[in-house]
């Protein structure tokens, strides 16, 4: 199994009144759910040299367990802003 996190973009419709708990129910009653979170403004840094923007589009993150890509994407199913029409980026965590 590997871990991935899914990374909502903001271009649901509905936004803010999709509601989430069904779907993260279903995750944690099947064992994959990591953890999870809305994400709030931020800002980038670096030692040296002026830093970019802070990626503006990305509203929140769910980490998941699953065998592979295929089965993190399936996942997806029921997904508040996936089925919103939204764009969720699924990322593959490296392990260790």
């Amino acid at each position: 199994m590997a871990d991935y996190i899914f990374l909502m973009h903001d271009d649901a419709a509905g936004g803010a009144a999709l509601d989430w708990e069904p779907y993260l129910s279903k995750l944690r009653e099947t064992g994959v759910f990591q953890g999870g979170s809305e994400i709030g403004e931020g800002a980038c840094f670096r030692k040296a040299g002026a830093a970019p923007d802070p990626t503006a589009h990305i509203g929140g993150f769910i980490r998941v367990t699953a065998s592979d890509l295929d089965a993190a994407k399936r996942l997806l199913a029921g997904n508040p802003a996936y089925e919103a029409g939204g764009t969720v980026e699924i990322r593959e965590l490296p392990s260790g």
